[in-house]
């Protein structure tokens, strides 16, 4: 039986109209394959992966975590560069051209693919060679030079898996993408652990590296595969006409990224020079854990998003409908498990074990997950940014992110993990503020969206929820709190999508 089917035998009466309506829609049931395969697969991998970085943490313990946490960081930090923003232009120029098209679609995922591996080799060399210099200068600990030139191969496997994951996107290969990821998944919790466990932290990133080679290696096959499917050559031949597209789309993806990673790692390093910092650390990137999942579910509807956008937008069409599918189904997925997350902190704690127990825990934790969710609300405003091709906006939005979190965190930084979650939350709260007035002078997202009762009161929702378990207040209220919340914003969400 297909999926399709199973789903209709088991969707249930009060259903039946919206399920035969998404059916029934071209537009409807293409974003719905492109969603399920990509919520399903990245579910599976995600669990393994977010089980496995439990058990490590636990291992480690908070010292260990934060170190670990640091290598991730500094390997991120690199990575923007490797990964020169190909992923995102693989998938906005196939999607508009796999159709219209093919020939110059292969040229431009041929100059993505070998512009990658170029630039992944450089900055992998220059990780390695710094290693020892940014441990004992910038990161106050020489013991983890070893640890940045093993990540420095992980850096060089992400860069080329970034332009691969990227062109499958706009494949809209998404059903291919969640083999992917649940493969990688099942790889990830036996190398993560075993690694831990034999070689503790230096396991721990080796078996990260041995995670990603096998990353690239399926999602290399599947691009071959999908491109010949599609009838896009994949070739290199005639790349170097599209270098152009580089200094158009790729230079600012890069340089907006840039404004993001270099930024934490400034930042994560301010919180370990402090006394007692690798400690506040782990705290931090253990609080951070949920954060990081609900990203994932953002994330993840990106993937059919942002191509399905761009693809629109090539073909001269124009949808309110779908434009307001773009903002509020990412915010719904990350705002609802959010509320459900601020009722029970209890959950976190007893998860990452006694040593991440405490007040400060759960307020870092309260933050991260509120700090999320306007992440994930942005994540639909940059989606518009990338299909309309308007990066340079982009890059100087993230430059005014970095500028407040960097000057956040210097002023806070000294209150510790919790410290560090404030620095955050502001710095997210205010540049979506100060942009508002882009997206709604130049109509690229629907008003209502931004500004209106209903996506205040959200916002409200979300604020009282966070606030509820930050006080303390007996856990039999804030669970009753959580129906009424979740069952107000469905009513909300809808009223939006409508247009009401």
């Amino acid at each position: 039986m297909s999926i399709k089917a199973l789903a209709s035998t088991c969707c249930p009466p009060f259903l039946r109209p919206t399920f035969e309506r998404i059916e029934n829609s071209p537009l409807g049931s293409r974003l719905a394959h492109g969603a399920f395969w990509s919520l399903f697969g990245a579910v599976v991998a995600r669990f393994l992966s977010f089980t496995s970085f439990v058990i490590v943490a636990r291992v480690l313990g908070k010292g260990g975590y934060g170190e670990f946490g640091i290598i991730q960081s500094t390997v991120g930090m690199f990575g923007v560069f490797a990964g020169f923003g190909l992923g995102q232009t693989a998938t906005k120029y196939i999607a508009e051209l796999r159709e219209t098209n093919p020939a110059r679609a292969g040229k431009i995922m041929g100059m993505a693919g070998a512009v990658a591996v170029a630039t992944g080799i450089v900055m992998g060399i220059a990780l390695f060679a710094f290693a020892p210099w940014l441990a004992e200068e910038t990161l106050a600990n020489p013991a983890l030079a070893p640890l940045l030139r093993i990540g420095s191969v992980i850096l060089v496997l992400e860069a080329m898996n970034g332009a691969q994951l990227g062109a499958l996107s706009g494949f809209e290969a998404f059903r291919t993408i969640a083999a992917i990821n649940i493969w990688t998944g099942l790889a990830s919790f036996p190398c993560m652990i075993a690694g831990v466990y034999l070689g503790g932290i230096h396991g721990a990133v080796w078996g990260l590296a041995v995670n990603r080679a096998i990353n690239w290696l399926l999602n290399h096959l599947a691009l071959r595969r999908e491109a010949r499917r599609a009838g896009v050559p994949f070739v290199f031949s005639g790349s170097r006409e599209e270098l152009s597209v580089l200094w158009h789309f790729s230079l600012p993806s890069m340089l907006a990224g840039a404004m993001v990673s270099p930024t934490i790692w400034v930042c994560n390093a301010m919180l370990v020079n402090q006394s007692d910092g690798y400690d506040q650390m782990g705290i931090f990137q253990a609080a951070s854990s949920f954060k990081i999942m609900l990203f994932f579910i953002g994330n993840t509807l990106s993937a059919p998003l942002l191509p399905m956008l761009a693809n629109m937008l090539g073909s001269g069409q124009h949808n309110e409908r779908f434009a307001r599918i773009n903002i509020l189904s990412t915010w719904f997925l990350g705002a609802v498990p959010a509320v459900v997350l601020f009722g029970m902190p209890e959950i976190a704690e007893a998860m990452f074990g006694k040593e991440y127990a405490g007040r400060d825990f759960v307020n870092t934790f309260m933050l991260t997950v509120f700090c999320a969710c306007v992440v994930i609300y942005k994540q639909g405003l940059a989606r518009v940014l990338s299909a309309h091709g308007l990066m340079w906006w982009g890059m100087l939005s993230n430059l005014v992110w970095a500028l407040i979190l960097i000057g956040s965190t210097w002023l806070l930084v000294s209150h510790g993990a919790f410290g560090y979650a404030v620095a955050w939350t502001v710095a997210y709260v205010l540049n979506t503020i100060v942009f508002i007035p882009l997206y709604v002078r130049r109509n690229l997202v629907p008003k209502g969206t931004i500004v209106s009762w209903e996506a205040g009161v959200i916002w409200l929702l979300l604020i009282g929820s966070m606030l509820l378990g930050a006080a303390e207040v007996p856990l039999v209220w804030r669970l009753a709190s959580i129906p009424v919340s979740v069952s107000v914003m469905c009513w909300l969400f809808r009223r939006l999508l409508k247009g009401s």
